[in-house]
């Protein structure tokens, strides 16, 4: 095995640790609100731009600020929803089971993380690269990468195609 193979251990590793201690319920809300703040700050941050005041003349800068209000607020209520749900989860006592499939979402994650690089490393030279195709690992997850590939339009996939 090359560093390379080691890094992606590494990452899938401390994915799936993060996911073991934090908890199933904790890691998809988390990223159900990461999600959200993104889609809602997206959607809303133009029409919310208009709450700005006007000593912020510029209106491109009216329309970032109504974005990051938006995300940070949409953060802050996931957050304690998260929070609250979580709580409710160790107090019926299903925190083992919680964590368990926890793991096995962090390990997911982590293969999913993984997959994604190597799918943008196609957009680099690293391919042909000794140490890239030394790797034990790479093939492995360039299944995984290819599978994502399928699924993504036409227009987007044939920039990752060799």
């Amino acid at each position: 095995m090359v560093v390379l193979d080691w890094v992606i251990v590494g990452i899938v590793l401390v994915s799936t640790l993060i996911s073991l201690v934090r908890g199933f319920v904790k890691e998809v809300l988390s990223l159900l609100t990461w999600i959200a703040a993104f889609g809602i700050a997206l959607g809303f941050s133009q029409p919310a731009s208009a709450f700005i005041p006007q000593a912020v003349d510029i209106p491109s800068a009216r329309v970032a600020l109504a974005f990051l209000a938006l995300f940070v607020v949409v953060l802050i209520i996931g957050g304690i929803i998260n929070w609250a749900v979580s709580t409710a989860v160790n107090k019926t006592g299903l925190s083992g089971t919680d964590r368990s499939v926890g793991m096995v979402f962090g390990l997911a994650r982590g293969v999913f993380i993984i997959a994604i690089l190597v799918l943008l490393a196609h957009l680099t030279a690293m391919p042909k690269e000794t140490w890239w195709q030394s790797s034990v690992l790479v093939p492995q997850f360039q299944i995984v990468s290819d599978w994502i590939l399928a699924l993504l339009p036409t227009d987007i996939a044939q920039h990752f195609q060799s």
